[in-house]
């Protein structure tokens, strides 16, 4: 339910972003926008959403599994100096 919610949420979120853009557009004198246009507006915004959804989700769950740590980090202290004798 929690997940029902969230989307709806993130929905609405998204049709007020469409409604937003379409009045601005209309402010400043934009050609009224036809159906295919409120369309490709609305899936944008949407795939914006949750395109950044997936990829926070993604970054939390890589620091929560540990997968952070576990990165060949090639620049560090364990790789041995050589001397400068």
């Amino acid at each position: 339910m929690a997940r029902f919610r969230i989307f709806l949420i993130a929905l609405g979120v998204a049709v007020g972003w469409v409604v937003g853009i379409s009045l601005a557009w209309s402010a400043i004198g934009g050609a009224p926008m036809p159906i295919h246009g409120f369309i490709a507006l609305s899936l944008g915004v949407a795939g914006v959403i949750a395109l950044a959804w997936v990829l926070m989700a993604l970054a939390f769950r890589s620091d929560r599994d540990g997968w952070d740590e576990r990165a060949d980090r090639s620049g560090s202290a364990d790789i041995e100096k050589p001397d400068k004798s």
